[in-house]
């Protein structure tokens, strides 16, 4: 991990097999800000996991959680459309057991979303728990939504502020 500082992670953590997770849902996000990202890490010798180094015939839960488990850092980018992915929530679930029990750290990212959006379910993250819970069981959408309450409570990195900066004269 020679673009990461040394990890605190407590002596019962898995292995670390890569210094990044990356935790996002869509196409938009993959093509745009983490494009951007998956360019800088390697530039900055960073080992980051993103979904597209999932081998074809691997189970895909057990490889993500694998993942997780054995990174230093999970970036999480929270955007409009993340919570309406079940993967995406199972992931983040992972990621607050991981920093739970092994200390591992966690950035959230909110890109084009309102932190308290996260926090308290509300616009897009309201109406994607609302459907889940059409068609999952009760108690795995409450897991969820300690997640997401938990993980928004991180200090994170907001988007909207940075493009008040980049749109000023």
């Amino acid at each position: 991990m020679k673009g990461v500082a040394e990890k605190p992670m407590s002596n019962n953590a898995p292995e670390s097999k890569y210094d990044v997770f990356v935790s996002f849902r869509g196409e938009d996000i993959r093509h745009g800000f983490l494009g951007h990202l998956a360019k800088a890490f390697p530039q900055k010798q960073i080992n980051a996991f993103v979904d597209d180094k999932l081998k074809r015939g691997d189970d895909i839960s057990h490889s993500l959680f694998e993942a997780i488990e054995g990174s230093f850092i999970s970036l999480i980018i929270f955007s409009e459309n993340y919570a309406s992915s079940r993967w995406c929530l199972e992931e983040l679930v992972k990621i607050i057991e991981c920093k739970e029990k092994y200390g591992q750290i966690v950035i959230p990212v909110f890109y084009e979303v309102d932190p308290t959006d996260v926090r308290h379910q509300k616009k897009s993250y309201e109406n994607a728990l609302v459907g889940h819970e059409k068609k999952y069981i009760l108690s795995r959408v409450q897991k969820w939504r300690q997640a997401l309450e938990k993980s928004a409570n991180l200090s994170g990195i907001k988007s909207l502020d940075f493009r008040l900066v980049f749109s000023s004269p």
